[in-house]
């Protein structure tokens, strides 16, 4: 009887080891999202940790809301990129990146606006042409993204053509009115949709969610930018 029992017990040991080889040979591997990757699933923080940061608060709210389900963001340069938390004269970032650098569509939208001829001249300084070469995006979050002072602009890239967060749309270049390779980044709501560059070139601070796309998080300016519509309105020239 006792050989019997133990003879038993070794094959149910034999059995269960089979099973737990068995089963760790069909798990399949968890894919973490590098920093920078647009996520696909809203409120899940990437592994990455975000930028230095910089040497003062970004001014305005902080915003809090995280991007809904469905739309993905993406940080605007493909590799070696920097900017400061402030800006000249209104709300906006220089993101500073190497000349060719590819420049990458934020957010999955729709273009709203494309400006392939640099018209700028400094002797007239028009605010409507400071950018250069330059690229609106009419965000599937009702925000509006705007990037300029672009080398070249993928010819893909057209008024009402759909875009995708991370999809490459431009080069890094210094057109308008720049002296070096950067890109202008503006975040803005779409009041007139096209045309008024006054409140296109930013309307609140950037920073803190280039931060959050670096780092390969969706969250999402549109409720920030719903909240300052209600305070200012859509202003004039």
């Amino acid at each position: 009887m006792v050989l019997v029992a133990r003879r038993r017990c070794g094959a149910a040991l034999v059995l269960a080891a089979a099973l737990l080889l068995a089963g760790g040979c069909t798990q399949r591997p968890t894919f973490v999202p590098a920093a920078g990757t647009p996520t696909p699933s809203a409120g899940a923080p990437g592994p990455g940790a975000g930028p230095t940061p910089g040497p003062g608060p970004t001014p305005g709210a902080t915003p809090t809301a995280s991007a809904p389900a469905a739309v993905r963001y993406a940080f605007p340069v493909r590799g070696p990129a920097s900017y400061a938390r402030t800006h000249h004269d209104y709300p906006a970032a220089d993101i500073m990146a190497p000349c060719g650098a590819a420049a990458l569509a934020p957010v999955d939208g729709e273009v709203l606006e494309v400006s392939r001829v640099d018209r700028y001249r400094r002797a007239v300084d028009d605010g409507a042409t400071r950018g250069g070469l330059s690229i609106s995006i009419l965000g599937r979050d009702g925000a509006r993204y705007y990037g300029s002072h672009y080398a070249a602009i993928d010819p893909a890239v057209a008024p009402g053509r759909p875009v995708r967060a991370g999809q490459r749309i431009a080069a890094v270049g210094r057109t308008g009115d720049a002296s070096a390779c950067h890109i202008h980044f503006g975040l803005s709501p779409a009041c007139a949709r096209t045309g008024d560059w006054w409140l296109r070139r930013g309307a609140i601070w950037p920073a803190d969610y280039l931060d959050a796309w670096r780092a390969g998080r969706p969250l999402s300016p549109a409720r920030e930018l719903r909240a300052w519509r209600r305070t200012h309105g859509c202003p004039r020239a």
